[in-house]
């Protein structure tokens, strides 16, 4: 990741081992001078450039989120759409009994009273918001969900749900649901990139909690039938509950990590929508006014591109930008995950003398990582010694603190920096590792792999997803179940409705 102004993921990892993949901050898409005019702000000072002339966003964004299920998309990007819907309810399944997702549940129905709205993943009910903010909090209890690198947002748990409530509760079609989804996407991955990620950053912002809470506004605001003039009050809403602190870079328990990539927005983007589907009114044309959210003074360093988030709508698509997990860690250690792996066909653990594990950015991190997901010496160390990385077993704090054998492994390996992996400033962002196993014997074996399976650059294709939603779907509701899930997603754009796929998402003691 190159520097942005002397601002760099090494300089942000630095001084925590908790923080994780995709911390980092980038400009995200090429600065250019501002076009601002107006009076000034309240306190009599110029918001804008001199002589500038600002280009309207809203019309076209209220507009093009509003007709959200009569676009026309082709039909790659519809079906990336249902892959993506089918890889969120696959890591709703597979987290329902991480902590988080306990936690989201009891919330809900301890806030929701008698609500008729299903929890995913639960035979539990809660209010409609309560619900979904359960459902995204199940989503995020782990590292495994979706991910839009070039945004620094991971908005399948949000939206989908949100999303799924929505369609459910107004019996809209699954053709529906995949439009709404789309055009949910498609803001929540452009708006941190017209507003710029760097000034997000230094407006202390985290972009994690900020773009969930209006992709998931602009998914339900269509299906909830709103108007342009509605869903212009939608979003000065969703500008006053845009939030999110960086703070979540310190969390280990995945708890506020939860919250803040996934609960939260789907919280406030649904509380919009339904405000404004029930009359509140906010600032007319919040985006184009010089002092609003959108265009504030702390949002005005390099990186912005404001006219970016309507121009090519309908013709670039966030969701070809956006990225899988193909296994349950974290970003940067998935390449290492793939190379332990490989090399564990052919290397048992009892010949192993050591392990070198060289990658970009900054290494040290993600070799003491407090998060089992991202600490790599515990992941070799269970690769090695299971033949295997379990889905449990990458997100156990228990087995990392408790198991003396795996501890004991661990201690072989070592995590390293190398800056010859490292891209070039303004090259697409990637991921890579090179692994090193010297066996007891004096010989050793290498792996090197020069990028993340699911990575925008190299997607998983349609077989690779469906393929990881059942690792992650049969030990939980078993082989047929699994294969109806992914059934009922790839039929979504023909489904009359989505009662099928709800009934088959709700299962447990709750």
């Amino acid at each position: 990741m190159p520097d942005v102004d002397g601002f760099s993921r090494r300089a942000m990892l630095s001084g925590s081992a908790t923080l994780v993949a995709g911390a980092a901050i980038a400009t995200g898409s090429t600065a250019i001078a501002q076009r601002d005019t107006g009076n000034g702000n309240a306190n009599g000072e110029s918001a804008a450039e001199p002589g500038a002339e600002w280009h309207p966003v809203m019309p076209a964004l209220t507009k093009y989120i509003a007709s959200a299920t009569s676009h026309r998309v082709p039909g790659d990007i519809r079906e990336r759409a249902r892959l993506h819907i089918l890889d969120t309810l696959a890591s709703i399944i597979a987290c329902q009994s991480l902590e988080a997702a306990r936690l989201g549940r009891q919330y809900a129905v301890a806030m929701g009273g008698a609500g008729e709205s299903p929890i995913l993943a639960s035979q539990q009910t809660a209010t409609a918001i309560d619900a979904v903010f359960a459902s995204a909090m199940t989503a995020h209890a782990a590292e495994i969900n979706d991910f839009i690198p070039s945004a620094y947002v991971q908005p399948g748990p949000a939206i989908v749900s949100a999303a799924m409530e929505t369609a459910r509760s107004q019996r809209r079609s699954g053709s529906d649901l995949i439009g709404a989804i789309i055009v949910g996407y498609e803001i929540a991955g452009r708006l941190p990139k017209a507003i710029g990620t760097r000034n997000l950053y230094m407006a202390g912002l985290a972009n994690h909690g900020v773009a969930p809470t209006f992709g998931t506004a602009a998914a339900v605001a269509p299906l909830l039938g709103l108007e342009s003039n509605q869903v212009n009050h939608m979003l000065a809403y969703c500008a006053q509950m845009a939030s999110g602190s960086w703070q979540w870079l310190l969390d280990v328990r995945h708890i506020e990590k939860a919250f803040v990539f996934a609960g939260m927005g789907a919280r406030n983007g649904m509380q919009a929508a339904h405000m404004a589907r029930l009359g509140f009114t906010g600032v007319p044309d919040s985006f184009d006014n010089e002092n609003g959210w959108f265009r504030w003074r702390a949002f005005q360093g390099e990186g912005k591109n404001h006219a970016s988030l309507v121009e090519g709508l309908n013709e670039r698509w966030e969701l070809s930008l956006a990225a899988m997990k193909r296994y349950p860690v974290g970003g940067p250690t998935q390449p290492a995950v793939r190379a332990l792996l490989d090399l564990r066909q052919t290397v048992r653990p009892d010949q192993v003398e050591s392990i070198l594990v060289a990658m970009p950015g900054e290494a040290a991190t993600f070799e003491r990582a407090n998060m089992p997901a991202l600490n790599i010496p515990y992941l070799a160390a269970i690769i090695m010694l299971d033949g295997r990385l379990d889905f449990v077993d990458a997100q156990s704090l228990d087995r990392q603190a408790n198991d003396t054998n795996a501890a004991a492994f661990a201690r072989r390996v070592t995590v390293v920096r190398d800056a010859a992996q490292e891209m070039g400033e303004g090259e697409d962002r990637t991921e890579s590792a090179r692994v090193t196993i010297v066996l007891k014997n004096g010989t050793s074996k290498e792996r090197y792999v020069p990028y993340v399976p699911g990575f925008p650059t190299h997607p998983l294709s349609k077989s690779e997803v469906e393929e990881k939603a059942r690792e992650l779907v049969v030990p939980v509701l078993g082989a047929e179940k699994a294969s109806r899930l992914i059934a009922l997603c790839d039929s979504l754009d023909a489904a009359a409705n989505i009662d099928p796929l709800v009934d088959l998402m709700r299962f447990g003691d709750g």
